[in-house]
């Protein structure tokens, strides 16, 4: 058996006026899981598409157990056992889940060409349960979570008899008790011989499953590292190409008056008695387990939802927010968790998902002011440091990172002073998290109120004033900048007792 099972020699791939790959190498060992690292924009999606035959390479060599092979679309790729499990799963959400494990390599009876149902069935139910998934192979896809259709991917994987198995930001929308499971079955996968490349962001995927770790930066190969031979510091320089040194560029504000202030807020089935205030130039924090309610809160505040007990004023002044126009009309700006399905429209350039909460200001007797539009999303663009060829290209076609600051630029538009944060650095690299924190940073000391939703206990360390806790739907602590330790935090997210009444 040669040493790797899969090895990439100057790989190069260009589209028209950008090398997306450029002389790239790569070594995969059997049995092994290797994370692959970088910042957005730094050539993975492309690696994973050449690897499995999306993008054939212009240029290098690709070497399958010591052979050199030339894959030349993905039918080669499936052939030789090269499989993909994506971020975002790409299903049938009204097929069965065995419909969706064995799409497009159905058990066929050869004579009558009829479809053996029983089999799949059985074989399916064989697959989960190696996968050690509690749900039936009739299950619609549809109505399982994010964690439970990864499982069918890999299931999906295994079913084609996969060699190297190709995860893709596998944990970006998972709990930490989905991680952990995923962190078994991709565990499992390795002991039985199978090979793993893990792309990921978070060093802690990385310090928990891989062995050696890749780094690509701007196209190219920058190194391959033992994981326990390479610190958290050399990691970032390599993938940013410089030291960040302040990866939380926390301002001292100056902290005013009180602009929101939230009283006996609830919502049946997902909050109740949740209170805390907001004052001009702080970064208060919720945060709390995933599924304690802080995104709920955070749409009831902004009308998405309606809370159905409770008081919320802005300005001392009690407000009645029905939707979420009433509440950009109160000063109230929200960046929700997921950009790309409710931050953005993808296929519209830059500039116009920029305007697009503010058209009035840039129209006249109802006709849109094209000049206007363009000078304001390009002033905003700037601000934001946004780094496209232009206002005009597509927001689809932006990195995570400057996603969300194009999202950021579009809170800007409207007149706002409390702005709502769920998640702001989620699925975002090393380098676009320390922008975004400074974005975030400067806004506080411009003077507007930042309600920040963060499961990243470092960030809210970070970067809050003061933290509220959430459990079960409950604010458990809030605690002031002093007292916001990684303990105490945990200690209120995991409490069992009921939250005591404390000052807000």
């Amino acid at each position: 058996m040669a040493e790797y099972m899969l090895e990439l020699k100057g790989i190069t791939k260009t589209f028209p006026g950008v090398k997306a790959l450029d002389n790239v190498y790569f070594k995969l060992k059997p049995g092994e899981i290797h994370a692959l690292m970088g910042e957005n924009g730094a050539g993975k999606s492309t690696f994973i598409k050449v690897i499995t035959g999306v993008h054939p390479a212009d240029e290098g060599e690709l070497y399958f157990n010591g052979q050199r092979v030339d894959i030349k679309n993905p039918t080669d790729a499936k052939r030789m056992g090269i499989a993909a499990i994506y971020q975002h799963v790409t299903c049938y959400p009204d097929l069965s889940v065995t419909e969706n494990i064995f799409m497009g390599h159905e058990k066929i009876q050869k004579r009558t060409k009829r479809i053996l149902w029983n089999d799949m069935h059985t074989a399916a139910e064989g697959l989960l349960k190696e996968l050690g998934a509690g749900f039936s192979p009739k299950t619609l896809m549809g109505s399982l979570s994010v964690a439970q259709q990864q499982i069918v991917e890999i299931a999906k994987a295994l079913s084609v008899d996969a060699k190297i198995i190709i995860m893709d930001e596998p944990t970006a929308a998972l709990t930490k008790r989905e991680s952990e499971d995923l962190y078994r079955i991709a565990e499992g996968l390795r002991d039985k011989g199978a090979a793993i490349i893990f792309i990921s962001h978070r060093f802690e995927d990385m310090y928990r499953l891989a062995s050696r770790v890749t780094v690509f930066r701007d196209s190219r190969y920058i190194g391959t590292w033992n994981v326990d031979e390479i610190t958290n510091n050399d990691l970032i320089i390599a993938m940013v190409g410089r030291e960040i040194t302040q990866l939380f560029p926390k301002k001292e504000a100056q902290i005013g008056e009180e602009l929101l202030r939230v009283e006996g807020l609830g919502r049946t089935g997902y909050f109740a008695d949740v209170s805390f205030t907001l004052r001009r130039g702080e970064i208060l924090g919720l945060t709390g387990l995933v599924g304690a309610g802080r995104t709920e809160v955070c749409q009831s505040l902004f009308g998405i939802e309606r809370s159905d007990k409770g008081k919320v004023f802005l300005n001392g002044q009690e407000v009645n927010i029905r939707k979420p126009d009433d509440a950009m009309r109160k000063g109230m700006g929200y960046l929700p968790e997921d950009r790309q399905k409710q931050g953005l429209v993808l296929q519209w350039s830059i500039g116009r998902n920029i305007t697009l909460s503010s058209l009035k200001k840039v129209s006249g007797k109802g006709v849109l002011n094209l000049e206007k539009e363009a000078n304001l999303a390009k002033s905003l663009a700037e601000k934001m440091n946004v780094k496209a060829k232009s206002i005009f290209d597509l927001a689809g076609s932006l990195s995570g990172g400057n996603q969300q600051k194009v999202v950021f630029a579009k809170l800007l538009t409207t007149d706002v002073e409390v702005i709502i944060l769920d998640e702001p650095t989620k699925g975002v690299d090393v380098g676009a998290k320390s922008a975004i924190y400074e974005i975030i940073s400067d806004l506080a000391c411009q003077g507007y109120g930042i309600l920040m939703v963060s499961s990243e206990m470092p960030e809210i360390i970070g970067m809050c004033d003061r933290v509220a806790v959430m459990r079960e739907g409950r604010i458990t602590a809030l605690l002031e900048r002093h007292s916001i330790t990684q303990e105490a935090i945990l200690q209120a997210a995991m409490a069992d007792e009921r939250p005591l009444q404390q000052q807000y």
